[in-house]
């Protein structure tokens, strides 16, 4: 059984989410820790997300409440949270929603800016980790291969992504009214993570000659490198930070790198020396107006930054409050694309349900023409003809049932095509009949209320 725990920017704050992000590479493992039942776990962890998809096998007749608990209690462990209060706020998806879920979320519909290019990479590399940490099973790889499809699909189909939308791009949006020439502007560029190749595109997008990047993990100097900019060192960080129109942090440091007193320090070190960057002059500290971006989760700036005269921060709280509405046309074509690739993933297991059963007829019909061909040599008839006509026969009467299985699959009506297959040969698949009947009844809970809430969030 597929289950995704998710807590998004439409659910949870970004204090929760950022505590459960900078903990997420250590909660699949824990997860599975936790309890028998739960087989494997890819986390998908972005700044605006966080989501532990399980893939859990529990005996006939168990709950898999008792194993969700102990999923939801070990991602609390990890990430400092009490069990009670992930409870309440994680959404709960299972069986077929949750590749509806994924393939939505891979697809940038579920994203803060609808149609972002990151997360499609970002579904990748949660794939990557759970690799590595050896939590993935075939079922959740089979999703997520198939969530990457989609996504693919849902670019190339449709226009949701065309214009490259993204955080980065909507924070540049947000901060045009700010800047006055961008051809002018000096912009300095904390991180080489996974945003800061996003950020100078879109900077150097809108005519921003002047970036310079500097590193807290010291990769300063290779990305500047292999991007055509300057690497700022650590000694000339707070002069650099504190003489810029812009500063974009997009680091996954775990602490922040910018704030009140590396600013402070910064000005002091400018006013001390009259050196600003190269050809420029000093500002004076009450005409200094700076724009500082967060893009980090967990954040990159502190929030006393803005006790610093003439600094303002725009941090992904208050991207989401300026968050664009859909735009309906493409969006409601990608969301089509999810639902028919949706769709035919779960018509896909539904047919592998049937499996065992379509094995057991095949093996029921093949012994007894495997019988009576042993019968015909026997009374001397090994010519072969009569093994020829017997085997085509076999091959025309299992025809139609094999098409009728998956036309019932499909149809969520795998149950029928077993009772059949009772009623009329006597084959009786228990592992079929059991696979069934814990789909129908996973089907079943989707259509509770709770389920399609927590769907709908």
């Amino acid at each position: 059984m597929l289950i995704c725990l998710t807590a998004s920017h439409k659910n949870a704050g970004f204090d929760m989410l950022e505590r459960l992000s900078a903990n997420a590479e250590h909660a699949a493992p824990r997860i599975l820790d936790g309890h028998d039942a739960l087989q494997g776990a890819i986390v998908v962890a972005t700044c605006n997300r966080f989501e532990a998809y399980l893939d859990l096998e529990a005996p006939e007749g168990d709950s898999p409440v008792t194993a969700v608990h102990e999923a939801i209690r070990a991602v609390g462990s990890v990430a400092g949270l009490e069990p009670d209060e992930l409870r309440t706020t994680f959404g709960f998806v299972h069986g077929n929603a949750v590749a509806g879920h994924l393939f939505a979320v891979a697809s940038g519909l579920e994203s803060v800016v609808v149609g972002e290019g990151e997360i499609a990479g970002q579904v990748r590399r949660s794939l990557e980790r759970a690799r590595t940490e050896g939590t993935t099973t075939p079922e959740l790889e089979r999703l997520f291969q198939h969530a990457s499809q989609t996504s693919r699909r849902v670019k190339n189909e449709t226009g949701i992504g065309g214009e490259g939308r993204s955080l980065v791009r909507l924070a540049l949006d947000l901060a045009e009214s700010r800047i006055t020439d961008w051809a002018t502007t000096r912009v300095l560029l904390v991180g080489t993570g996974r945003f800061a190749g996003a950020s100078l595109a879109a900077l150097r997008d809108r005519g921003v000659a002047d970036v310079r990047v500097y590193s807290p993990s010291g990769r300063g100097t290779k990305f500047a490198a292999g991007h055509g900019i300057e690497a700022v060192a650590r000694g000339d960080y707070a002069a650099v930070a504190a003489s810029v129109d812009i500063i974009v942090t997009c680091t996954t440091a775990e602490h922040h790198v910018v704030d009140k007193a590396l600013i402070a320090v910064g000005r002091e070190e400018l006013a001390a020396s009259v050196i600003a960057l190269p050809g420029s002059p000093a500002p004076e500290p009450a005409q200094v107006r700076q724009l500082v971006i967060d893009l980090g989760l967990p954040r990159n700036v502190a929030p006393d930054v803005v006790e610093v005269p003439g600094v303002e921060l725009l941090d992904l709280e208050t991207i989401k409050i300026h968050a664009p509405l859909e735009e309906l046309g493409a969006t409601d074509a990608a969301r089509a694309i999810v639902h028919h690739d949706a769709r035919a993933f779960g018509d896909t297991a539904d047919e592998r349900d049937l499996a065992p059963a379509v094995v057991a007829l095949r093996r029921h019909v093949y012994d007894i023409l495997d019988a009576e061909i042993e019968r015909a040599r026997a009374r001397g008839d090994d010519g072969g003809e009569t093994e020829r006509a017997l085997r085509h026969m076999a091959g025309v009467l299992l025809h139609t049932p094999m098409v009728r299985s998956r036309e019932l699959a499909r149809a969520g009506e795998q149950a029928a095509w077993i009772d059949g297959l009772e009623a009329l040969f006597g084959v009786k698949p228990d592992e079929a009949a059991q696979a069934v009947r814990d789909r129908q009844a996973t089907d079943a809970a989707e259509q509770s209320p709770r389920a399609r809430q927590a769907d709908a969030s």
